[in-house]
C-alpha cells in the first residue's frame, strides 16, 4: 500500500505540479486482494494512510478511510487505493 501510495504522490505532483497545492486528504478507499479468511486489510492500507500523514501531517493528512477485502483485482494487483484531494 506504501508503494501505491508513492504512486499516487507522483501523479499529484505531476498533475499539479506541486504537493503543495494539495489542502487536505478528504478519503481513502484501500482495497486489498485477499482471502474470504483474512481480516487485517485495515493493517496494509496503514501503509499508504501512514505517508499521507507523514506528507501532510496529522490535521491535513488524515481523511475519512475505508479498507476493504476483495476476491480479485484486475491483473491479480495486491491493493488498489482510491484517494480523494481537496486542491487549492
Amino acid at each position: 500500500a506504501r508503494q501505491t501510495g508513492l504512486a499516487i504522490l507522483a501523479t499529484l505532483q505531476a498533475g499539479l505540479g506541486s504537493l503543495d497545492r494539495v489542502k487536505r486528504v478528504i478519503k481513502v478507499l484501500g482495497m486489498v486482494n485477499s482471502t474470504p479468511d483474512f481480516g487485517e486489510q485495515p493493517a496494509v492500507i496503514n501503509g499508504c494512510s501512514e505517508l499521507f500523514a507523514k506528507v501532510w501531517g496529522e490535521d491535513a493528512g488524515v481523511g475519512a478511510r475505508s479498507a476493504v477485502g476483495m476476491g480479485a483485482l484486475p491483473g491479480n494487483i495486491a491493493v488498489e487505493i482510491e484517494a480523494i484531494f481537496e486542491i487549492e
